[in-house]
């Protein structure tokens, strides 16, 4: 049925295993407002907490996880260690996610605010 589709073609394996991945790291709250915050630029563990309402503890676990994943990288300066997104890939990711989350829920966005822009470029 669907080799008669015009251009129709499945995901690698591998593809799909990298992009379940990814969004099973994105899958907690608390994880997706990091990504958020380190996609407005490099932060450190305690103002990540703080900006994210967590311990510096809790945010340093997601973050350990996050770097396994791919999603950050980080760069030491003296003692300290900054964190950031990797790549931009994944804020069209969290940009639709948050964009479903608003219209599943009957909510018409602000259509100015750039988590919510159909053409993302």
């Amino acid at each position: 049925m669907h080799e008669s589709l015009t251009g129709f073609q499945m995901p690698s394996t591998e593809q799909v295993d990298r992009a379940a991945d990814a969004m099973r790291m994105l899958a907690e709250p608390t994880r997706v407002k990091i990504m958020w915050a380190l996609l407005q630029g490099e932060s450190s563990v305690n103002c990540l907490a703080e900006l994210v309402g967590s311990t510096s503890t809790a945010v340093s676990q997601h973050l350990a996880k996050l770097r396994l994943a791919g999603l950050v990288s980080s760069r030491r300066d003296g003692t300290f260690v900054y964190y950031h997104a990797a790549d931009t890939h994944v804020r069209q990711l969290l940009e639709q996610a948050l964009f479903h989350a608003d219209h599943a829920r009957g909510e018409h966005p602000d259509e100015d605010d750039p988590r919510h822009q159909h053409d993302i470029g």
